[in-house]
C-alpha cells in the first residue's frame, strides 16, 4: 500500500499581521496535486489542521475542502486533532466527515476501539491504523481512566500515560498479514523541533521516548514537530513536517509531505516530496546602507538592523524592503560590549533619569524620544 503522510497545516496562520490564507490555498492545492499524481491508498493528516482553536469560517472551509479533495483521489483519509486544534469542534464535524468518507478524530473517545481504524486497499492489502489525537497531561490521565487500565497515579509521567494508551490501541498489532500503522500528535525524545512549535507542548515534560511505539508497527506517522525527519525507534517513526514554514524559526526547513510504500511482509520505503507553493521566510541583516544594496529575495523577511534605535527607523526599513514583516535591532549589536554597561539604580532616581538610563543602555540616542517621554510624563503627573 501507499501512504501520503502530512501534518501541521496550521490553516488560519497570521504571521506578524500578515495573513497566509492565499499561501495555504496554494500549499494545500499542491498537496492535493501530489495525491492525484501518486494515487495513495491512505492519506494521514497527523494533527494541527488549524493554527487556532477558534478557526475562522474561511479556514474551516479551506480545511474541509482540502480533505474532501484528498478523498476524491480515491484514498482513504484519516485526520486527527493536534494541540492547536479544538478537539470537540473537530469531532462536531464527524457527521459531515463520515458522509464524505473521511475519518476524523478530534479528541480521545470513551471507546478506545473508535481510535482503531481498519481498511483494505484496492489491491487487497489489509491495514489497521491506531489514531491518537493530541493529549494534554490532564486528558492523558482521563484517557487511562476511561479505558479501565491500571489506576493513574499522580507520580506517573506523561510518557507513562501515553505509553499505556498506545499500548491499548495497538494491542491488536499481531496479525502477520496486515499492515499496522500508528498516527499521533506528540513530541518524541531526541527529535528536532522545527522552530515554530508552541513551546508549552514541546518541553521535556511532554516528550515521550520512541519505545512507546510497538515493534510490530510498520510505520508511525507523527505530527507536531515542523521539521521533516526520521526518529530512531523500534519501528519506522517519522515526522512529515509542515508543508509551509509557519514562523521565521523554520526558514531552514524544507516543506514537504512524506510518501510511504509498505506491505505486511516488507519494510516501509519512505521518500519526501517537496511542497514549494508558499513564500519562503528569510532573515537579512545590515545597516540601512547595506540593506539598500541587497537584492530583496522573493520571501517574507525578518530584518535585523545594524543601527542604533531611533524614531522612524522601522519606516525607513519598510520603505527599502516592503516584504519585511519583522524589523528589529540586530541582537548582536545590542549584545556588543558597553551597550548594556549602565544599569539604572532605582533608589532616589526620577522617572526621567531612569528612562534616560534605559535608553542609554539600549544604545538609543534619539533626543526626540526623550522629549516625548518628558511631555507625556508631565501630562500624566499633572
Amino acid at each position: 500500500m501507499k501512504i501520503l503522510h502530512t501534518s501541521d497545516w496550521h490553516v488560519g496562520k497570521v504571521l506578524k499581521g500578515q495573513s497566509r490564507a492565499e499561501e495555504h490555498k496554494a500549499v494545500l492545492a499542491g498537496v492535493i496535486d501530489i495525491a492525484r499524481a501518486e494515487q495513495p491508498d491512505l492519506v494521514i493528516v497527523a494533527g494541527d489542521l488549524y493554527d487556532t482553536a477558534a478557526p475562522t469560517s474561511e479556514a474551516t472551509r479551506l480545511v474541509t475542502r482540502a480533505l474532501t479533495a484528498l478523498r476524491r483521489t480515491d484514498a482513504d483519509v484519516v485526520a486527527i486533532g493536534g494541540n492547536h486544534d479544538n478537539g470537540p469542534a473537530l469531532d462536531a464535524l464527524r457527521p459531515w466527515a463520515e458522509a464524505a468518507g473521511i475519518t476524523l478524530r478530534g479528541g480521545v473517545r470513551e471507546n478506545p476501539d473508535e481510535h482503531v481504524i481498519d481498511g483494505v486497499t484496492a489491491s487487497g492489502e489489509r491495514w489497521q491504523l491506531a489514531a491518537l489525537p493530541f493529549l494534554s497531561q490532564r486528558y492523558a490521565v482521563r484517557a487511562l481512566e476511561m479505558y479501565e487500565l491500571t489506576a493513574a497515579e499522580a507520580n506517573q509521567t506523561y510518557a507513562d500515560h501515553l505509553g499505556r494508551v498506545l499500548g491499548r490501541l495497538t494491542e491488536g498489532f499481531t496479525e502477520p498479514d496486515r499492515v499496522h500503522l500508528v498516527t499521533a500528535h506528540l513530541t518524541v525524545t531526541g527529535a528536532t523541533t522545527g522552530g515554530g512549535e508552541r513551546d508549552a507542548h514541546t518541553v521535556l515534560g511532554y516528550a515521550v521516548p520512541a519505545t512507546v511505539f510497538p515493534a510490530t508497527a510498520h510505520y508511525v506517522a507523527l505530527g507536531h514537530l515542523h521539521r521533516a525527519q526520521r526518529v530512531i525507534g523500534p519501528c519506522p517513526v517519522r515526522y512529515s513536517g509542515s508543508p509551509l514554514a509557519v514562523d521565521f524559526g523554520e526558514q531552514e526547513n524544507v516543506p514537504s509531505v512524506t510518501l510511504v510504500e509498505v506491505t505486511a511482509s516488507t519494510a516501509a520505503r519512505v521518500r519526501e516530496v517537496p511542497v514549494t507553493a508558499a513564500s519562503a521566510l528569510r532573515t537579512v541583516r545590515g545597516t540601512l546602507a547595506q540593506l539598500a544594496e541587497i537584492e530583496a529575495p522573493d520571501a517574507w523577511l525578518r530584518v535585523y538592523v545594524r543601527e542604533q534605535p531611533r524614531a522612524g527607523l522601522r519606516e525607513e526599513v519598510q520603505e527599502l524592503l516592503p516584504r519585511a514583516l519583522e524589523i528589529r535591532i540586530d541582537p548582536e549589536l545590542l549584545a556588543a560590549p558597553g551597550t548594556g554597561a549602565r544599569i539604572a539604580q532605582r533608589s532616589g532616581r526620577s522617572p526621567r533619569e531612569l528612562f534616560a538610563d534605559y535608553l542609554d543602555s539600549r544604545g538609543h540616542a534619539d533626543e526626540g524620544v526623550r522629549e516625548l517621554f518628558d511631555e507625556l510624563f508631565e501630562e500624566v503627573d499633572h
